[in-house]
C-alpha cells in the first residue's frame, strides 16, 4: 500500500516551523515526513536552512508514529559516509517507525560554500558508488576495512546501529543515476513532472538493470513540485523561496544570492512554468494522482509551497489525501 509523505521544505523554513508543519501533517493523515539536507538554500532573500539531522531528531522525539527520510541527503563531502551510516542508526533508533534514507549527488552550493570541488557527474556518481557500499555494509553490522579510490574506513564499526532495516533511496533524473540505484541501492527517487519521460529516462533504465542482476523489487518514490494558489501573484510569492531551484546554474553556483539574480532575470511566467500549479482540490488529484496510479510508488511525496502552509497542510488531509488512498 502507498504510503504519503509530507515534504518538509529545509530551504524555506526555519526548523522551529518545519516542527509544527510536521506536527500538523501528522495530524491531518499523512504516513511519513521527508525532509531536504541542504547547507545553503536556493535563494538568499526568502530563505531558510537548517541541520537537518538535528530537527530529524527532534521530528523522531515528536512524532514516532510517522516514518521519517531524508529527501535527499549528501554523504560525499560535507559529511563522511560512514558519518551518515551513524547518523541513520541513531535517527532508526529514536523511533519504532521506518529511517527511510534517502541520498544523491548533491549540488555546489552545499560543498562549495565549505571549500571543497564540486566535481562532474561521473567522479560524483563514482563517488555515491563508494558511499554506498560504506554506509550499507556498516548498517549492515559490520566491521569495515574499506580502502577506495575516495574513502577510506579502518575498523569502523556502528555501536549504536539501526533497530531494523534501513531502506536507502537514490534520487535518480536519468538512465546512469537510475541503474546505480538499481545495483547499490533499494530504490529509486524520481522527481515527476512527465511520466512518460521519467519512465524513459530513469524506470525503464533501472528496471533493465536490475533485470540483468537479477534483483527483484525495486522501490519507487515519487515526487512532485507545486505551487497551490488561486492566482499568479499568489504562486509567485508560493514559489519564491524555491525559485533557484530552477536556475539553469543550479547545479554549480555556490551562492544563493547569484542564483536568485539568475531566476530573477527570467521572466516569472518562465520560472513558474517549470513547477506544477494548481488551486483546487481537484486540481491536486489530476497532479498526484498518477504518481500512485501510473507508477504503483511505495512512497508518494507532496512537495507543495502556499500563502498559507498550514492550512494547506490541513487541506491535503482532509480533501487530498482521501481521494489519492482510493
Amino acid at each position: 500500500m502507498t504510503k504519503f509523505s509530507y515534504f518538509l521544505g529545509s530551504e524555506q523554513w526555519q526548523p522551529e516551523d518545519l516542527i509544527k508543519h510536521a506536527e500538523i501533517a501528522r495530524e491531518s493523515g499523512f504516513d511519513m515526513l521527508t525532509i531536504s539536507e541542504h547547507f545553503h538554500p536556493w535563494v538568499d532573500d526568502y530563505s531558510a536552512s537548517n541541520f537537518t539531522w538535528t530537527t530529524l531528531g527532534a521530528l523522531a522525539n515528536k512524532l514516532p508514529e510517522l516514518d521519517l527520510g531524508t529527501g535527499v541527503t549528501t554523504p560525499l563531502w560535507r559529511i563522511h559516509p560512514g558519518v551518515i551510516a551513524q547518523a541513520a542508526a541513531t535517527v532508526d533508533r529514536l523511533s519504532p517507525s521506518t529511517f527511510h534514507l534517502g541520498v544523491g549527488t548533491g549540488e555546489n552550493i552545499n560543498e562549495g560554500p565549505l571549500g571543497y570541488d564540486f566535481p562532474k557527474y561521473e567522479e560524483r556518481k563514482n563517488r555515491l558508488i563508494e558511499a554506498l557500499t560504506i554506509i550499507r555494509r556498516l548498517l549492515d553490522g559490520e566491521k569495515l576495512d574499506f580502502n577506495g579510490e575516495y574513502y577510506t574506513t579502518e575498523k569502523a564499526k556502528l555501536y549504536s546501529p539501526p533497530t531494523g532495516n534501513i531502506p536507502i533511496w537514490l534520487a535518480a533524473g536519468g538512465p546512469k543515476s537510475a541503474q546505480v540505484a538499481a545495483e547499490y541501492a533499494d530504490g529509486l527517487m524520481i522527481s515527476v513532472k512527465d511520466p512518460k519521460d521519467s519512465y524513459e529516462r530513469v524506470i525503464d533504465p533501472a528496471k533493465q538493470k536490475s533485470k540483468e542482476l537479477k534483483k527483484e523489487n525495486l522501490s519507487i518514490h515519487t515526487y512532485r513540485w507545486t505551487m497551490f494558489a488561486d492566482n499568479d501573484d499568489d504562486a509567485w510569492t508560493a514559489l519564491r523561496s524555491w525559485r533557484g531551484l530552477r536556475a539553469p546554474s543550479r547545479l554549480q553556483q555556490l551562492d544563493p544570492e547569484a542564483l536568485r539574480v539568475e531566476a530573477d532575470s527570467f521572466p516569472k511566467e518562465e520560472i513558474m512554468g517549470k513547477f506544477s500549479k494548481a488551486s483546487t482540490i481537484n486540481d491536486l488529484v489530476d497532479i498526484y494522482s498518477p504518481l500512485v496510479n501510473e507508477f504503483d510508488s511505495d512512497i508518494v511525496t507532496i512537495q507543495i509551497s502556499s500563502i498559507n502552509q498550514e492550512e494547506t497542510i490541513k487541506l491535503l488531509g482532509k480533501e487530498l489525501l482521501p481521494k489519492l488512498r482510493n
